[in-house]
């Protein structure tokens, strides 16, 4: 079997590509560092290692990569593969949907109905369907239906924690024990070869919600709180003990939401709080706060991490304080080698807080959490006025 996956980064090699070279996939690479795609291309193997105690290590085989400008070779790997997947940010799908769209439409011409799956394993809501509707924008209206009879694009959920890290060894990637992959199986095309190692569910949403307003929002929690405070990495963050309750409350907010609008077993799901806020400890990753809290727009974006449950539970008539205080904390995030957080910084300086508020997170002035998240930033400016910039 074959598969191609675009993103040749840590993600990539130490979760995606690791399980479909478990799971007997030949694996292609589609990357931009050249480094990378030259040295996949030359040893077609790489180590993982596991951060536990043992340091665990396994040699991942039977991969190879592609250049991403070498563009008639991407193409026809799509049109020979099984299986597409991607881990290359929800940000940049636009920039990988023409390659994709080539590869189907040289598929198609050539007769093939074989049924291929494209996944996009990234971290937000319907991350497969928004690739679907980038993909489709470069097909022709007679491509685009004979593509809908073998071509599926369904949904995912990913979560293993992959930290910035630097290697001898320029493929070696380390890797948390944990991860979880599920996926909709409900929009998959029949007789599909099942991957070992992923879940497959009938309703992703709870599965997706679920780790994307515990795993994802605590760590922003984590990050944008951690960086007022002067911390280097999520592991120093969640050793102080005022910012880790941030992180509790916040978790909190969202499992009520959750249980409420999924049914979910509240003891499990504090159980499931308990083990997410372990990983964030784990000693043996060094997370740094500012690589966790880079890209602030995009999480603070209407269906994001922040926004999105703040919303929700609101709607529910449930309080908000801790989500509202780490929002305002996003809002003050001004790390100056981060193209977001300068823009955004701009952004309030020359709008001020209520627009960016209403232009840039789609809350209007007169939404009830509106005000609170303003009232909130003015807590937070007041109370670190003496260490902001």
């Amino acid at each position: 079997m074959k598969a191609v996956h675009f993103g040749a980064g840590n993600i990539g090699r130490g979760f995606i590509g690791l399980l479909l070279s478990n799971a007997g996939y030949e694996v292609t690479f589609v990357a931009r560092n050249e480094k990378k795609v030259q040295l996949l291309q030359q040893q077609k193997q790489y180590a993982v290692t596991l951060a536990n105690e043992a340091r665990d290590t396994e040699i991942v085989g039977n991969v190879t990569a592609i250049s991403g400008k070498n563009k008639e070779a991407v193409s026809q790997a799509i049109a020979e593969a099984d299986l597409v997947t991607t881990a290359v940010g929800v940000s940049a799908l636009k920039h990988i949907a023409g390659a994709i769209a080539a590869g189907i439409e040289r598929r198609l011409l050539l007769g093939s109905d074989r049924p291929l799956h494209i996944i996009a394993c990234e971290n937000a809501i319907g991350g497969s369907t928004q690739l679907k509707q980038r993909v489709y924008k470069h097909l022709a209206p007679d491509l685009q239906e004979r593509a809908e009879r073998c071509i599926a694009f369904p949904n995912a959920a990913v979560d293993r924690i992959v930290p910035v890290q630097n290697h001898e060894d320029f493929l070696r990637v380390t890797v948390e024990p944990y991860y979880e992959w599920v996926i909709d199986r409900s929009a998959m095309l029949e007789g599909h070869q099942p991957i070992e190692g992923v879940k497959y569910v009938d309703d992703l949403q709870p599965y997706i919600e679920r780790k994307l307003f515990t795993v994802n929002t605590g760590h922003a929690v984590a990050a944008y709180h951690g960086y007022l405070e002067g911390y280097d990495t999520i592991q120093d963050v969640m050793g102080d003990s005022r910012i880790k309750a941030e992180v509790q409350g916040v978790l909190r907010e969202t499992g009520h939401l959750l249980t409420a609008k999924f049914g979910l077993d509240e003891k499990k799901h504090e159980k499931y709080i308990a083990k997410m806020l372990h990983r964030f400890t784990n000693p043996r990753l060094t997370d740094e706060v500012v690589r966790v809290g880079r890209s602030p727009l995009r999480k603070l974006s209407l269906n994001d991490r922040l926004v999105r449950p703040a919303l929700q539970a609101h709607r529910l008539g449930m309080g908000i304080p801790h989500l509202t205080s780490a929002i305002a904390a996003a809002l003050m995030f001004d790390y100056p080698k981060d193209e977001e957080a300068v823009f955004l910084q701009d952004a309030i300086r020359r709008q001020g807080i209520h627009e960016v508020i209403t232009d840039h997170m789609g809350i209007p002035h007169k939404h009830a959490i509106h005000q609170q998240i303003v009232d909130s930033y003015g807590s937070l400016k007041e109370n670190y006025s003496a260490v902001l910039k």
